[in-house]
């Protein structure tokens, strides 16, 4: 790798060491030493560099590639459930490297504008025939405690029979003025009136409908 980044080093100055030549693009300014990880470990490279500071070998823009898909592999087993303790284990596990918790939370902050513009898209363009409108609970880390939260989901059944979560919120209980805020938002989003609503038989909810 030393050797192969040196070579295009060469190619990019178009002149050798020492050598004179009016085609010459830049000057050698030495070597610095980074870290490249590999899947037999780490191992240190020497990085020829140039005066102006332009030449940038193409090995470390293969290794941001593979940076990025591996950071993708991360957010998936996060979105399929996987807990940020166990997503830190499975790094050490294939890369014998450390990497924390809050550098695992901090990649799925990533999908915070993916989520927002799923849950915020337009329903207008299909009509739901019918509509399941339910409430399940979860456990929530917040502010330093474990506390439950109720999930307001509503899902659809639109014109070619497919099943479709339309709408997801999270509130502190179920209520009237939550459920009623939370139906209101899918109308606001473009939901027509469905043929059928249908619920389990909780007061609140069934005055919201």
């Amino acid at each position: 790798l030393n050797e192969y980044m040196e070579k295009e080093r060469d190619e990019y100055l178009k002149a050798d060491t020492y050598e004179r030549t009016e085609e010459r693009q830049d000057y050698r300014n030495g070597y610095y030493e980074r870290d490249y990880m590999l899947s037999i470990g780490k191992i240190k490279l020497r990085v020829p560099r140039t005066r102006s500071g332009e030449f940038a070998p193409t090995v470390f823009e293969k290794y941001r590639r593979c940076d990025q898909a591996f950071a993708l592999s991360m957010l998936e087993m996060v979105v399929n459930g996987v807990s940020t303790r166990k997503v830190k284990n499975v790094v050490e596990q294939l890369c014998g490297e450390y990497v924390s918790k809050s550098f695992v939370s901090s990649l799925t902050e990533k999908l915070d504008p993916v989520v927002k513009e799923w849950a915020s898209r337009s329903l207008s363009t299909d009509y739901y025939r019918y509509v399941y409108v339910d409430a399940m609970y979860i456990k929530v880390r917040e502010h330093h405690k474990v506390v439950s939260k109720a999930v307001y989901i509503a899902t659809g059944l639109n014109e070619g029979n497919k099943r479709e979560v339309i709408g997801l919120k999270v509130s502190h209980e179920e209520s009237y003025e939550a459920w009623k805020e939370f139906l209101n938002e899918l109308v606001g989003r473009g939901l027509q009136s469905p043929k059928l609503v249908i619920s389990d038989a909780h007061s609140g909810l069934k005055k919201a409908i």
